[in-house]
């Protein structure tokens, strides 16, 4: 990690602020080496509030500041938002952008000549150090550049380097998905209650299971069929379950939950 690295996020949503909170956690860098601008003053505030970062009144001055730039911006914002610093960039200036759906050429074209951009699309568990992302150089990023990304994002969870065209999968899969998984464990929870427990003890057991079976997932190295075969006895409780979760098509409705998303991510990148 360069010695002097400064980061500067131009938007500083609740995103922004997870990456930045897992980025200072991780000490990759210092408060102090954070500076944020957004134009709504309660994400400013707040932003400051919880990082401990220097708050500054335009994007203008974050890119005079900082040397590596994450947009976090909204995909629409993205084309006015870069029009406002191109005349600032420099060689010294790596874009990070976290914009769900916004190719690299777009941004690419936006700035100044050989521009070096990289697409990220990360996850809120950046916040606990588990983060899911994905990444992808543009045509005039240096492997380290790639390097200095797959660093920092990395340190604040998993970060695969991919070809572009597949972090719209990305998007609609790990970067959608801890919302389907938190109404996964809501409905646990619920379904909990109904069966007689206290509500604080069903979310906590729901939330311990979803957390736990993920670990099986990622430490074991077994496919995720495996290990619900091993949960799964003859005439069992389970297999009861797992019947009703079949004739409410949750696998399929899952698949096209993702899907969904992912769509939605190309359209945005086309906006």
């Amino acid at each position: 990690m360069p010695a002097k690295l400064t980061l500067g996020f131009i938007g500083t949503g609740k995103m922004a602020t997870a990456l930045a909170k897992g980025f200072i956690r991780a000490g990759l860098v210092a408060p102090k080496q954070v500076f944020g601008s957004d134009p709504a003053s309660v994400a400013r505030v707040a932003f400051g509030k919880e990082t401990g970062a220097r708050i500054l009144p335009s994007n203008v001055r974050v890119v005079e500041q900082a040397s590596v730039l994450v947009l976090a911006t909204k995909p629409d914002q993205t084309g006015g938002v870069l029009t406002e610093i191109r005349d600032h960039f420099t060689r010294r200036h790596l874009l990070i952008s976290i914009a769900a759906g916004v190719p690299t050429a777009r941004l690419e074209v936006a700035l100044p000549p050989q521009a070096r951009v990289i697409r990220v699309m990360p996850n809120t568990p950046a916040l606990v150090g588990a983060s899911a992302a994905g990444l992808a150089l543009g045509k005039s990023a240096t492997r380290a550049d790639g390097d200095l990304a797959h660093r920092l994002f990395s340190a604040v969870g998993v970060a695969f380097p991919l070809k572009e065209s597949l972090l719209d999968a990305v998007t609609g899969l790990s970067g959608s998905g801890p919302a389907y998984v938190y109404q996964f464990i809501e409905a646990l929870s619920d379904g909990g209650v109904a069966a007689g427990l206290p509500r604080d003890v069903a979310t906590k057991l729901a939330a311990q299971t979803v957390l736990g079976a993920a670990k099986m997932v990622l430490e074991t190295g077994q496919h995720p069929g495996a290990l619900k075969d091993m949960v799964t006895s003859p005439g069992g409780t389970t297999i009861e379950g797992l019947h009703e979760l079949e004739k409410g098509k949750l696998r399929g409705t899952v698949m096209s939950a993702v899907r969904a998303a992912t769509e939605k991510s190309k359209k945005l990148g086309q906006g």
